[in-house]
């Protein structure tokens, strides 16, 4: 209490010491507050207004290139127009096909002052604000014809926005259309932009729809039918409401007379005739349909959703460069739609029910390069669907035999080679409580043969035995690593593709094979622009991941070339391409699938054959001899020859010595059969083959020993003789019959066929071992090599 007494004087006494502060004196710092508020609101709002709300402005370049959409474009990938993204009820026409009496109409009534402003009326701004002062609400607007292109081409989704800001954008573009473009391209850009009804943009869609003919020959009274539909589109429309649309004309005709566009007389003549409507509404030419053109939209959906591109901006507004060569995209898919209707047929004549939509044969074809990725073609189905299933890029399949070389690629990492010997003979695999026996096409086996030989024949025994020895799990890896991204079961059943893939993912998969080892990943736009020429997206450009060493890449296309030229893929030979070409076949079970992947050096293709809901493809189905040769007529019809292409170039570290065929070993006179054969330096054998009379009888095949049906060396092919039997059928009997009973006949000539073909193995056995029990005699000396 005592501290507070003798504080209390001394408070005082330090106040009343103080000078007084002025009211006006308080008022300054909130006023510098105020002030500097006032400052930087005009600064930002200023600085957002010549930044166009922040978007950054077009170039006056920019605005002299854009022309009202007509559907947006999609692109091939040399420029060309491929198709319209969006269809659009629109169709350009110069200003010099408008007449004069149209051009005036509009003018007349929507810009009266439209060649004496600068893109806004101030004039007409300072009229309308007092008049709608007057009448306490908004009557009377100033929008001039720069204004409301500028609306409609910049403002979106805010262009029905009834704010200040809006206007203030609207605005800064009509400044910029106006120092940009001259008045007449103004003109022009506006009278294809506008909205004039019934889902049709611009005068010579409205001319079309309304009145059946072209804007450059329309009457008078059909220009002013025009002029008065910008304000209400709908509203006035002479297709919704006739007496409206011709009492909104008669005002339109007051405003012709009165700014001297027309005299009286003329307008009243126009008056008296009857207003004459085209019966059949118009439309331009729809987009043209493809698979490739679906594809690009769910690109572009993806990307919207990733906020990559602006939701205001739709399809029709955009340019899209893809990655599709237009002369691939089309040959791919008349390739798959013959195809498939080929193999119906052939299933028809064999019984097989095709009558409902699920049993139909369906295909779906891929092509990319395997350099970088880029789609050339993308095939879905049979017949185009908007918004359908694309099989190419959904359908998961099992890839049956277009899996092995993955397998085969494993071997030669783990240090396998081509002449790598594999037992070819019946196997069985123990899964738990039970048995797996996979079988060979036709039960027909080798014995003993290379690696290059066992994939040519798609010897699934030889296939399994090799990738028991390498780990299932290392092999699925691999295939994960080179591009499929479906997950895979780790079971021996892998090896001959249990498991499903898309065809893309297959296809991509194949590129590292073809490109020395690189993966890719596939894309199919390269960049995406607004309709200003603006780029909103491009295709980032990444370094591929090395997933197989050079030689491997090699050393693998190497043996996928064998398929083709000897072995199951040899169709695509007889089919008449030439060049550098590898690939593989595939068939699933019972021919459910049919598959064939091949590549060059600028192109990998799948092209994959099945139904919807899996059942068999036919009697004889296999995927050499219903897809290989749809695969070579794509490729003929659709992209260059492969002869046009170099080979795959040999990288440092491939040597080629001659093995013998019948035992992997380096060959010598005294053997069979004998090829070149590449391997890893210092990974070819190092023994030479031994002089086993009994080893051509037991191993050895001649180097060309499949053609293009499947048949065994020295064996008359059943398919010949079902030929033959369908011949002598069709004289006598009706087309299908004939073709299912040859069928038949056919299978049952193959059953026979590989009876007498074990029966021959077990009789080669059985003298072996015999010989093997004997007394050897010694090896003569082998005799000097003289010159030929």
């Amino acid at each position: 209490m005592e501290a507070e007494a003798n504080n209390t004087p001394t408070s005082a006494a330090t106040a009343a010491a103080l000078p007084a502060v002025s009211w006006r004196t308080r008022l300054v710092k909130p006023l510098l507050y105020a002030g500097a508020l006032a400052v930087a609101g005009t600064l930002t709002t200023a600085s957002w207004w010549w930044s166009c709300g922040w978007q950054g402005c077009p170039t006056p370049a920019q605005l002299r290139a854009w022309k009202p959409t007509e559907g947006g474009a999609l692109l091939a990938r040399d420029s060309a127009f491929v198709s319209a993204l969006s269809p659009v009820n629109r169709t350009n026409v110069p200003l010099s096909r408008v007449p004069a009496q149209v051009q005036a109409a509009f003018i007349a009534v929507e810009d009266r002052r439209f060649h004496a402003h600068h893109g806004v009326d101030w004039y007409g701004v300072g009229r309308a604000t007092v008049a709608n002062l007057a009448a306490g609400s908004v009557r009377e607007g100033a929008s001039t014809i720069t204004m409301q292109l500028a609306r409609n081409v910049f403002l979106g989704n805010r262009a029905t926005e009834r704010t200040f800001g809006r206007k203030l954008l609207e605005w800064r573009y009509a400044t910029l259309l106006e120092a940009s473009l001259s008045k007449q391209d103004i003109l022009e850009r506006y009278l294809n932009a506008i909205y004039l009804g019934n889902g049709v943009y611009g005068v010579e869609g409205a001319s079309r729809d309304l009145f059946g003919k072209s804007v450059a020959n329309i009457s008078l009274g059909e220009a002013a039918m025009l002029a008065g539909l910008p304000k209400a589109p709908s509203s006035y429309s002479p297709r919704r409401d006739k007496s409206r649309a011709l009492a909104r004309r008669a005002v339109v005709f007051d405003v012709l007379l009165r700014e001297g566009v027309a005299d009286s007389a003329t307008i009243q003549a126009v008056r008296s005739k009857p207003l004459k409507l085209s019966r059949a509404e118009w439309a331009p030419a729809r987009a043209v349909d493809s698979w490739a053109v679906e594809a690009v939209r769910v690109t572009l959906d993806s990307l919207r959703k990733a906020g990559v591109i602006p939701k205001a901006l739709n399809d029709a507004q955009l340019r899209v460069w893809s990655t599709i060569d237009r002369r691939a995209q089309i040959a791919g898919e008349r390739a798959i739609a013959a195809g498939a209707w080929q193999i119906d047929q052939e299933r028809a004549y064999g019984g097989f029910a095709v009558s409902s939509a699920g049993s139909r044969t369906q295909g779906a074809l891929v092509a990319l390069d395997p350099a970088t990725g880029a789609l050339r073609a993308i095939v879905g189905g049979r017949r185009i669907e908007r918004k359908g299933f694309n099989r190419a890029l959904r359908a998961k399949r099992q890839p049956g035999s277009t899996f092995k070389p993955f397998v085969y690629a494993e071997a030669l990492r783990q240090g396998f080679t081509a002449a790598t010997m594999l037992e070819d003979e019946p196997v069985e695999i123990d899964i738990g409580r039970t048995t797996w026996t996979p079988a060979n096409y036709g039960d027909n086996y080798a014995g003993h043969i290379t690696m290059r030989d066992a994939l040519a024949r798609s010897a699934n025994a030889a296939t399994v035995r090799l990738s028991s020895k390498l780990s299932v799990q290392r092999i699925a890896d691999l295939a994960h690593a080179q591009g499929i991204v479906s997950e895979l079961p780790i079971v021996p059943a892998l090896a001959l593709g249990a498991g499903a893939v898309t065809p893309l993912e297959l296809t991509a998969a194949y590129a590292p094979f073809g490109n020395g080892g690189t993966r890719v990943s596939p894309f199919l736009v390269e960049r995406v622009e607004d309709q200003f020429g603006r780029v909103i997206w491009s295709h980032p450009r990444t370094a591929g991941v090395k997933v197989l060493e050079v030689t491997d890449a090699f050393l693998i296309t190497s043996l996928l070339q064998g398929v083709v030229d000897r072995g199951t893929g040899r169709p695509v030979r007889d089919a008449g391409i030439r060049g550098p070409v590898a690939g593989k076949t595939g068939t699933t079970n019972d021919g459910t699938d049919v598959w064939f992947v091949g590549y060059t050096p600028t192109l990998v293709a799948s092209v994959w054959f099945g139904a919807d809901d899996p059942q068999p493809l036919g009697w004889n189905a296999s995927g050499g001899r219903l897809a290989a040769p749809v695969w070579a007529r794509f490729l003929r019809d659709g992209w260059h020859s492969p002869e046009e292409d170099s080979a795959w170039m040999q990288p440092g570290g491939i040597e080629t010595k001659q093995i013998d065929i019948g035992t992997g070993k380096l060959a010598s006179d005294w053997c069979g059969p004998s090829r070149r054969e590449f391997f890893v330096r210092g990974s070819a054998p190092k023994e030479s083959c031994e002089n086993d009379p009994y080893l051509a009888m037991r191993d050895a095949e001649p180097p060309d020993w499949h053609d293009s049906t499947g048949g065994a060396p020295g064996e008359i092919d059943p398919a010949q003789i079902a030929e033959a039997v369908s011949g002598v059928l069709e004289a006598v009997g009706g087309n299908g019959k004939a073709r299912a009973a040859a069928d038949r006949i056919m299978v049952e000539l193959r059953k026979a066929q590989r009876e007498a073909a074990r029966e021959a193995r077990r009789e080669a056995e059985r003298m072996r071992r015999e010989m093997q029990s004997a007394p050897q005699p010694p090896v003569p000396p082998r005799p000097p090599r003289g010159r030929d």
